[in-house]
């Protein structure tokens, strides 16, 4: 039987707990991006320095992520995640004191940024390495799907809260906003039940040790690697679309910012939709198929995005790539956790995190500088163009991943 319930892991009470919390933080986090972003502007009035400030948040992880992949793999996921969430919920209330008190800066925001980026290079691969020993190896593409619907979720209704929050509580306000939401992620995790930690045959091993032992699992482990390989070239030239939807809305469409957002809450919706599609056949037992059809209906969506002057069109494009985006990521997190042994699964996730993550600034780097010589549309498109040709040449030369 292919088709579950569409929120089949909320049966698990340790996963009910995780989700909920997260629920609550992820929309607070969106809170507090909408007002950072406001932040910068009415300091600098520079929008070089608010691409900096979010090009320095996304740096830790790239530099990070593994190491804490084995740190994760060393210790119990579950107080390192507390440890995380404690951290990030007082960077948030420094973050609102400064703004408050009107002592902020720029470069208090760079710094806070910078750390609340290291904080999200120990949290991402240990999270999401955790999920599995919640529910599951038959449920964990549910949980996963799950773990997506209420980001994206929290991606629309976060900003919608943040206009108003800004507005009437202030931008400091957000930030303590922010910090309040991580208290039930605490609380959750602290109530969930069991030790959650695989033993290891060595304890006196280095850190880098380790590390090289992660990387030669990883190479030895062609399907893993090959689905890692495909997130990395999709992080560098699919997902840099996003940068472009001002170029967008302005010069293409000519809708103006209402325009821009709707086209941002078009992926969104999109998005929201494909994770409880995803959800709802977790049990189907050949994801490849599922992998390799997200991408490849990913990259055509891209596609014709580029090339549409009809905002309406363009619009149902961006759906479409919201709903495949999620279908491809959320099959390739479930088939590499699948397919990894439980004591090298935090390694194995620290290096997909910096790959799916960590690559953020290479890429807007590279659709930059094609935009600046050709233009947005041409860099979405090319971006399109090499993912459908990786996608194809995988298919092609290892024909036994749709099998997976």
């Amino acid at each position: 039987m292919y088709r579950v319930s569409t929120f089949e892991s909320l049966r698990y009470r340790n996963f009910r707990l995780f989700w909920s919390g997260q629920l609550i933080s992820l929309i607070g986090s969106w809170i507090q991006n909408v007002a950072q972003g406001w932040l910068v502007l009415e300091l600098t009035n520079s929008s070089f320095l608010l691409g900096l400030v979010n090009s320095v948040g996304s740096l830790p992880v790239l530099f990070f992520s593994m190491i804490a992949g084995v740190i994760a793999d060393r210790v119990r996921k579950r107080n390192l995640i507390i440890i995380t969430q404690i951290s990030l919920t007082l960077l948030a209330f420094i973050l609102g004191v400064l703004t408050s008190t009107g002592l902020v800066r720029i470069w208090h925001v760079l710094i806070i940024v910078f750390l609340v980026g290291i904080v999200n290079a120990f949290d991402m691969p240990t999270r999401q390495s955790f999920v599995i020993e919640l529910v599951g190896r038959e449920s964990l593409m549910n949980a996963i799907a799950l773990n997506s619907s209420i980001f994206n979720a929290a991606r629309i209704i976060g900003p919608a809260i943040a206009g108003i929050m800004v507005s009437s509580v202030g931008v400091a306000g957000c930030f303590y906003i922010n910090a309040i939401s991580f208290i039930p992620v605490i609380i959750g995790l602290s109530l969930i039940n069991g030790e959650f930690r695989v033993e290891r045959e060595d304890d006196s091993r280095s850190l880098l040790e380790d590390l090289r032992l992660g990387l030669r699992y990883l190479k030895s482990n062609r399907e893993v690697l090959l689905i890692i390989v495909m997130i990395a070239v999709n992080s560098i030239f699919g997902m840099p679309y996003t940068v472009f939807m001002p170029v967008f809305a302005r010069d293409v469409f000519k809708v103006g910012a209402r325009g821009l957002g709707f086209l941002m809450a078009s992926v969104g919706i999109g998005a929201l939709i494909g994770a409880l599609f995803v959800a709802s056949i977790g049990r189907y037992r050949k994801k490849g198929r599922i992998l390799f059809t997200g991408l490849f209906s990913f990259s055509t969506s891209l596609i014709i995005f580029s090339l549409s002057k009809n905002y309406i069109l363009g619009l149902l494009a961006l759906t479409f790539t919201g709903f495949f985006m999620i279908m491809f990521t959320a099959t390739a997190n479930t088939l590499v956790q699948t397919y990894t042994r439980d004591d090298m699964r935090g390694r194995v996730m620290s290096i997909y995190t910096t790959f799916f993550a960590g690559m953020t600034p290479l890429g807007s780097l590279q659709a930059g500088a094609i935009s600046s010589l050709w233009g947005a549309p041409t860099a979405v498109l090319l971006g399109g163009i090499i993912n459908l040709v990786m996608a194809v040449t995988i298919f092609i030369r290892f024909s036994n991943m749709k099998n997976l």
